[in-house]
């Protein structure tokens, strides 16, 4: 089948259908502009629609024996195995991933699905002791219900799927709506999966549109009670926001600006493929990638050396390529983004080691040194392919620059001393840090979030259960209680 022509459509109740809005989403390639879809917005009686499908399938789902629940994610498992490379070309045409990033996107997705199947069973209850003779408290791990999934572009399939699949192997119904640039790869192409694998029509839900047509309807709806949303801090604020004043629970993993510190017993060639990899990783599009590289100053010089060289071998290029390490950015408005950034830098006095240039949606590195103390970038977040060199003189001054930041998602220390490094890290206002590594990483069974302005909650392992099921006391009263009137 063609992804982009046969699931160029709304999906909901187990129905393929195009919206009922008076617009359409177009899907370009990010690389070459060629037109992939057209799709009709949903409109917000279509999430209406939507969200009571998924309400009227969930009690009969949330019923259903978890060891049939879970054959579902084993037959997922095994369709995405088998399309493997259908699914990889969709990814490198819809979001510009070069193969490399397709493959990594592709392994975690199967990943989590694997997790997925274990999840199902994993809900247990407890029985408490109580004050009162004769009393049994039993806790029960019920489903939240109905959850609304809002998912990014950079990592769509695995974004969503990271979500949705725990969400439904625990029970529960859901409405996803993938990122308006990547609406097959991170929304229809997931429910056709699902589909595939024998998942009962209702419980999950696609709908392709913009809140210039929908408002803020998936989020105050009155049918689910958690939202999970990946992306931006601005945005999580204001999903964040909207939850609160209509009592949802909102799971926010949102954005980063990692700091990866190389102190002065480092492997200086380790830590500078690390950090190369941490950095230009599918373009710099991952809310994980090191945007700040601290640098001890007894290798400044070293370590610059040998980045710099290494950045330079990087090919930027068409992202079908094998060859290629760098691909276009996701849009126009993302490559003019990053190239004010640079430039903007520069003018205040920073050095550029490595000058990108742009073509069309392509930004190829840039490497920036001697930047000012106190210029704005290096507090935000770079969604692209530029690269901070930072020195720094001492353990102290490391971690006080790797803090000052709003944001606390992920980072790394490399260092020849594994307990010395443990040590920093746990100075770090991190949900995440790893030794010795990559700042790009995310395993199913670990917990995976944020500090700060980087996100609430955790996803991933027994997080899941926090994020996707509530708690409910049953308490059984054997004989009879007294009451004082």
């Amino acid at each position: 089948m063609s992804f982009f022509s046969d699931l160029a459509l709304q999906y909901i109740d187990g129905e393929w259908k195009p919206g009922s809005g008076s617009w359409d989403i177009i899907d370009f390639n990010p690389y070459d502009g060629g037109k992939l879809a057209s799709i009709t917005v949903a409109t917000a009686e279509e999430v209406d629609q939507a969200y009571r499908a998924a309400e009227r399938a969930q009690t009969a789902w949330a019923e259903t024996n978890p060891y049939t629940r879970r054959g579902v994610f084993e037959r997922a498992l095994r369709i995405i195995e088998d399309r493997e490379e259908e699914i990889a070309a969709a990814i490198v045409a819809e979001l510009g991933g070069t193969h490399l990033k397709a493959a990594f996107e592709l392994h975690l997705v199967k990943e989590f699905l694997r997790e997925a199947v274990q999840l199902a069973l994993r809900p247990e209850g407890r029985i408490l002791p109580s004050p009162a003779d004769g009393k049994e408290n039993r806790v029960y791990r019920v489903p939240v219900g109905v959850v609304g999934v809002i998912s990014p572009f950079n990592f769509p399939f695995l974004l969503s799927v990271k979500s949705v699949a725990p969400a439904l192997a625990l029970g529960n119904a859901v409405v996803l709506k993938p990122h308006q640039n990547t609406p097959v790869c991170g929304g229809t192409l997931v429910a056709k999966v699902f589909e595939d694998a024998g998942l009962p029509a209702g419980l999950l839900n696609v709908v392709v549109t913009d809140i210039a047509e929908i408002g803020d309807a998936l989020l105050e709806h009155p049918v689910p009670k958690a939202i999970s949303f990946t992306g931006s801090d601005r945005v999580g604020r204001h999903v964040a926001t909207v939850c609160a004043a209509h009592f949802k629970h909102a799971i926010l993993e949102l954005g980063g600006n990692s700091a990866l510190i190389v102190l002065d017993d480092a492997d200086v060639d380790y830590a500078v493929d690390a950090a190369v990899f941490s950095r230009f990783v599918h373009q710099g599009q991952v809310c994980m990638a090191a945007n700040r590289i601290l640098v001890d100053r007894s290798l400044q010089a070293e370590f610059t050396e040998k980045f710099v060289a290494k950045v330079r071998t990087l090919a930027v290029g068409d992202p079908a390529d094998p060859a290629t390490h760098i691909g276009p950015l996701i849009n126009a408005s993302q490559a003019e983004a990053v190239s004010a950034v640079v430039e903007q830098t520069v003018a205040a006095g920073a050095t550029a080691l490595v000058r990108g240039t742009v073509e069309g949606n392509l930004v190829s590195p840039t490497v920036l040194a001697d930047i000012p103390e106190g210029a704005p970038v290096l507090s935000q977040e770079i969604f692209g392919p530029v690269a901070l060199l930072i020195p720094f003189e001492g353990e102290d001054e490391a971690v006080r620059i790797a803090n000052d930041t709003p944001y606390g998602l992920s980072g790394a220390v490399h260092t020849g001393d594994v307990e010395r490094g443990v040590r920093i890290a746990k100075r770090i206002h991190t949900g995440m840090i790893h030794i010795n590594d990559g700042t790009v990483h995310d395993e199913p069974i670990v917990p995976f979030g944020g500090e700060k302005h980087s996100g609430l909650g955790r996803l991933n392992g027994d997080a899941m259960l926090d994020a996707f099921t509530t708690q409910k006391w049953i308490s059984v009263q054997h004989g009879r209680s007294r009451f004082p009137f």
